[in-house]
């Protein structure tokens, strides 16, 4: 059977990445998290003090050469886990201090065109299930099946803010609201490669839906287009 491109895009915390796993374990396709590459450009920058108190993006665009990102696989949890030159860091780029600063980071041209790049690489000649804020529109404009998830701000509020809680962080549901907001805000009127839904993705909003109505649906979705282009 063909393997076709398969672009989730969509607002943060809708469950884009927790839905492209199960659909890529699934098919047995590649999965790519791109908003984990953004997040590890975000850390480097971080420790590096170019964010932060105060932003110095100018040397973070010098320092790119330098930044190298790759995916592990972890036999053990039966993941790939983003490291940064390196170093494991997919723990420390799920933190709230790299959920300020990521979309920030993502608004820099040259940023974007680094990973966009690295992004279209590591789909050539394989069943791929990418997700982000531009695969649909940018990374991947002629995927197969292109699909945009959403859900309200406070439905997406709540899921990552039990999520911080679970891994020990102390922050406040209205924290991370305002979080939520910002971020939106500035992935949808950024200049490069704005979130925007591609004209012929499936809309899935899941303000009220569960994980599993959400995969099966998807899931089912997949299987028709693979079908249809075979």
């Amino acid at each position: 059977m063909q393997k076709i491109t398969i672009a989730i895009d969509g607002y943060s915390s809708t469950g884009k990445s927790t839905i492209a796993k199960q659909l890529a374990k699934a098919l047995n396709y590649i999965y790519v998290d791109t908003g984990a590459m953004y997040r590890a450009v975000t850390l480097y920058a971080l420790r590096k003090n170019f964010v932060g108190k105060d932003d110095d993006l100018d040397a973070l665009v010098q320092d790119l050469p330098m930044i190298h990102l790759e995916f592990v696989p972890n036999k053990e949890l039966g993941i790939s886990e983003m490291y940064l030159n390196g170093q494991n860091v997919e723990k420390e780029i799920r933190t709230m201090d790299v959920s300020r600063q990521v979309s920030k980071v993502a608004t820099i041209p040259e940023v974007r065109y680094k990973l966009v790049e690295m992004q279209q690489q590591m789909g050539k000649g394989q069943g791929l299930v990418m997700d982000g804020r531009d695969i649909g529109t940018v990374v991947f404009p002629n995927a197969e099946l292109k699909i945009f998830m959403t859900a309200s701000a406070n439905a997406r509020a709540t899921r990552r803010y039990k999520e911080l809680l679970d891994r020990g962080e102390i922050v406040s549901y209205e924290e991370v609201l305002e979080n939520v907001q910002k971020r939106d805000f500035i992935d949808s009127t950024r200049e490069v490669s704005p979130l925007k839904k591609a004209a012929d993705a499936i809309v899935f909003d899941n303000s009220h839906m569960g994980l599993e109505e959400q995969f099966e649906r998807v899931y089912d979705c997949a299987l028709g287009v693979i079908k249809s282009n075979s």
